[in-house]
Order: C-alpha cells, then sequence, then structure tokens
C-alpha cells in the first residue's frame, strides 16, 4: 500500500481517506466501470428508486438486502409485518393471536385476494412455508428454530402448530412472502402474482430495473404513487448527481461524504433511523483444525490490530456505532457483551506468543454491501500490514458469485465483510440466523461461514423456545455472551440508516429495518 506523508494540517480521516484512494488500484486492480446514472426526469405521479444493489427478483427466499424488502413487499404480502416501531402489525392477517404455547390461530382478512382476483388462502400459507424450507442458503429460513404446520378451519381460518414454543413466530411470519399455491415454487420466483398494492409491468433481472403499477385490484388502501421504476445504480457518485438533477427521486445506503453534499440542498431531504442491521469483518469457520484462524486466542489477537475509533470516526465519519455485542444493542433482548481494543503492539505480541509469525488473510466482500465498504477495507488492510500481516483483497461485483465463495464452493478466504439484519428487531432471530450453525446444515451450506459451535447453539435454542419472557431474556444474555468468547468477527459496527429524497415526495416513514410502506409514499407535483 502506498504511504502518505502528513502536514500538520493533515486530518487523520484524510490520511485514511488518501490512503483508500491511492492503495484500491495496487490492492484491488481496475475495477468495473459502473453503470450510467439514469436519465430522464420522474414524471407526475412516479417514483424512481435508486438502488445501490441489484434487485435480481421481487421475491425474498434468497435475496433480502434491506433496501429490497421495500420493493418486494410492494408486490408480495406476508400475514404480518414489523413496523417503524419494531411491533407486530397485521396485514394479510387479521388477527393473529396464541392460542396455546404451541399454537397460533390466524384468521385472513376478508376480501384479501392477488392481482388477479383470486382469494388468498391458508393453503397458500402452507405451500409459501414449505417452499422457503426447500430453498439452499435461504436467508428467511435461518430465522425459524422451527416451521410451524398449517391445518385449515375454514376457508379464512388455520392455526400455526409447532413442536416447541416460538414465542416469537408473529415476527418471523412477517418475512414469509405469500404467493398462490399453484405458482409458488422452491426457489425465488421471478414472475406471479402477488396481493401486494403494486403489479409488475416491466422487469428486467439482468440490469435491476423493474416498472411497477398501480394494482387495481388491491383489496386495501390503493396506493398513492401510481407508477414505481426501480433502478440499480451502483456508483454512489452517480445516485448522488442523479437526486440532485432530480433524476431519481430517493437514493439509500449512503455514505458520509454523500450525505454531507446532501444536507441543506435545496429539493433534497434526508431521513435517518437507527438501524437494527450489524456489519461485520467475519472470519471464515470452514478452516481446517491446523490453520491459525481456527484458535480463537488468534481471532481475538487480530482484533487488537484494528484502530475501529479510526474507522468509525475518520473513515464512516460517525456515521456508525462500534459494535459491544454479537447483535446491536438495540434490538429487543440484546445485551453488551464487550469491546474491540485497538493496541497493535498487543496484537503482534499475541501472535508471536502463540506461534503465528507468517500469516497471510484473504479478505473478500461485495460491492455495496455497506456505505463506504472500499474504504474501509483499505484502512483494514493498512492496519492488518501493520502488524504484519500479508493481506490480499478481494472485491466483488453485485450479481457477481460471492455466494457461492461464502459458502466455500467457489474458493478460500479468511475474512468476509458482510451485513446482518434483523428484519423482526429481534435479537434472538439475528442469533437464530448467524450462529445456531448445526453440522446438518453445514452439510448443505446453510450455516453462517460454517459457524457451528454446539453449545453456542444450544444455548440459543433454549432462549428462542422458552415462553417466559424474563427466563428468555436471561438465555438470551448467556447466549450473546457466548458468542463474543468465540470471536467471530475481525471488528464489526452498527449503521445508522440514511436516504435521501426529493422534497416533492412525502411520507417516507423509515424504519430502522431500512425499509418503509412504498404503497404510503405520496409524489407532489
Amino acid at each position: 500500500m502506498t504511504r502518505h506523508g502528513r502536514g500538520p494540517d493533515m486530518s487523520r480521516r484524510a490520511l485514511l481517506r488518501l490512503g483508500a484512494l491511492a492503495g484500491a488500484g495496487a490492492a484491488l486492480g481496475p475495477l468495473t466501470a459502473g453503470c450510467a446514472g439514469p436519465t430522464g426526469l420522474p414524471g407526475p405521479g412516479t417514483l424512481t428508486l435508486a438502488l445501490n444493489r441489484s434487485l435480481v427478483s421481487l421475491d425474498n427466499k434468497l435475496n433480502q438486502f434491506d433496501a429490497a424488502v421495500t420493493v418486494q413487499r410492494a408486490v408480495r404480502q406476508a400475514l404480518t409485518r414489523v413496523g417503524p416501531d419494531l411491533t407486530v402489525e397485521p396485514v394479510l392477517a387479521e388477527s393473529f393471536e396464541a392460542t396455546t404455547p404451541t399454537t397460533w390461530t390466524v384468521r385472513l382478512r376478508e376480501g384479501a385476494c392477488y392481482s388477479d382476483g383470486s382469494p388468498v388462502t391458508p393453503d397458500d400459507v402452507a405451500t409459501a412455508l414449505e417452499m422457503y424450507q426447500q430453498v439452499n442458503g435461504s436467508f428467511v429460513a435461518s430465522f425459524f428454530p422451527e416451521f410451524p404446520a398449517v391445518t385449515a378451519e375454514d376457508e379464512r381460518t388455520f392455526t400455526l402448530e409447532t413442536e416447541r414454543p416460538v414465542p416469537s413466530l408473529d415476527f418471523l411470519m412477517a418475512n414469509i412472502l405469500v404467493t398462490p399455491a399453484a405458482g409458488n415454487r422452491p426457489e425465488e420466483l421471478q414472475d406471479g402474482v402477488g396481493s401486494g398494492p403494486y403489479v409488475v409491468s416491466a422487469a428486467n433481472r439482468g440490469t435491476g430495473e423493474y416498472t411497477l403499477v398501480r394494482n387495481d385490484a388491491y383489496w386495501g388502501t390503493p396506493p398513492r404513487a401510481h407508477t414505481v421504476r426501480v433502478r440499480f445504480v451502483p456508483e454512489e457518485a452517480s445516485r448522488v448527481v442523479s437526486i440532485r438533477s432530480g433524476e431519481v427521486d430517493v437514493i439509500d445506503s449512503i455514505t458520509p461524504d454523500s450525505a454531507d453534499q446532501l444536507v441543506g440542498l435545496p429539493g433534497v431531504r434526508m431521513e435517518r433511523a437507527q438501524s437494527t442491521r450489524i456489519n461485520q469483518l467475519f472470519y471464515n469457520f470452514r478452516k481446517p483444525a491446523g490453520h491459525p484462524l481456527s484458535d480463537p486466542r488468534v481471532r481475538e489477537a487480530l482484533t487488537y490490530a484494528i484502530d475501529g475509533r479510526a474507522l468509525a470516526e475518520d473513515v464512516l465519519v460517525g456515521s456508525v456505532t462500534p459494535a459491544e455485542g454479537p447483535v446491536p444493542t438495540g434490538l429487543r433482548g440484546a445485551v453488551p457483551t464487550g469491546a474491540y481494543v485497538y493496541d497493535p503492539a498487543q496484537a503482534r505480541q499475541r501472535l508471536d506468543a502463540l506461534g503465528v509469525d507468517d500469516l497471510s488473510l484473504t479478505i473478500i466482500w461485495e460491492s455495496g454491501e455497506f456505505a463506504g465498504d472500499t474504504f474501509v477495507m483499505e484502512a483494514v488492510h493498512g492496519m492488518l500490514t501493520d502488524i504484519g500481516v500479508r493481506v490480499t483483497l478481494r472485491q466483488f461485483e453485485p450479481g457477481g458469485d460471492i455466494l457461492s465463495w461464502r459458502q466455500g464452493r467457489a474458493g478460500d478466504w479468511d475474512v468476509l465483510g458482510n451485513g446482518f439484519s434483523s428484519p423482526t428487531g429481534l435479537a434472538e432471530s439475528m442469533l437464530q440466523g448467524m450462529f445456531a450453525g448445526t453440522a446438518e446444515k453445514e452439510e448443505t451450506r446453510d450455516t453462517y461461514q460454517g459457524y457451528v459451535f454446539p453449545d453456542v447453539t444450544e444455548l440459543i435454542e433454549r432462549a428462542t423456545v422458552e415462553p417466559d419472557a424474563q427466563r428468555r431474556g436471561e438465555l438470551l444474555a448467556g447466549a450473546q455472551q457466548a458468542v463474543w468468547d468465540t470471536w467471530p468477527c475481525l471488528w464489526a459496527f452498527v449503521p445508522n440508516v440514511v436516504l435521501a429524497h426529493q422534497t416533492r415526495i412525502r411520507d417516507i416513514l423509515l424504519a430502522p429495518t431500512n425499509s418503509y410502506d412504498l404503497a404510503a409514499v405520496r409524489v407532489e407535483g
């Protein structure tokens, strides 16, 4: 990495930024040129979104990065949803009640139907649950400690039954998007009808562009915008230029530098919310027993090389908070378990004591995984190099094969730059999704980067099925400490949720899940 001198007026942030910019070519090689920004001003009644990641489908069995949820739920709906205050709200369900510790009774809304006029049925819910279970590597399925069985009582009423209590089932079902049973399949659906306020009039999976129009058969309150256009614009500079010029209405995943450009700009407003997401530099837990990273003492030693304060304050400019545990402390049931400490001398001393004197690490990530990802990776490259660790950075473009790499099917790596959200707002869901791995799940690569610790999994499973709230909280606290003590991350942080929109766009109620109700958004002028 190229080193730069620093005069008395050069801030640490400027130094890190210069190092990141100068080192990008050497560490990464030439990056693929980004797509050009969208052209043409949005028309009256048309809402145009520019996403930083490609929306490969309007189903969420595999692909559920945060901003995608906003669009996906506008076409397909669930029984419930998690609102801006992280409480459960009914959608297709008129009522959703726990009638025994292992049984929930659900009644569908009268008149709830799909865009073709056919009614939503209990069989559709049963089939949806079956399809989510059959997906290899499903993001949504990972949250369920157990999938419920559906028993229809009449055309609108059914029960969800589990062998053990699942107290958070009403939250979990907010992530199961329902489709007519006859057209459902165990993969992400590229077509088919939904029950949402919009229908798809045009789609191009390759470019990530979609056009949604108002569903005239919608059973609920009609959406306020007639047309929604979704664009994929990977380059943040292009997204900023597009919203400044009025070519797009909403952009998400904004870095602090871009936010600085947009704050106070006439015609543009910023929305912020506390996040339910954690971004991580997560270790690869599929290493053989003799590999240094298989030793938690080595994983912990490396964390001392990372200057989290500089990353949070100078590179990400106060837009994030260093993690104090394996999940964000803003989640219900989360507790602080520790802190990342910067002490490079101690990092080297610990590695030497462990006999680790010639370590090479490969760090991989997908562009757009989190705001400012390249700057963070370049700074981490320098920090690890300073303690004598050789580092290779490998950046994947959106739509590439990083999923195969993450599953250990394509190539070897050591640290993954990744983000993980809790769409339920519950600590137990995030713990279940990331850290409740089993040997059986690992056989199909359905664990989180190979993380399998039976004692940790047992603690999480005991917490997720505990009906008593106080006891569940105690078990969750113990599980979080147990996870922390395995040192799963080189570093982790909780980002703020930030988006920008034109002032003609009103009533965007941004939730901590980095999503909002698209049907409620109003377009003026």
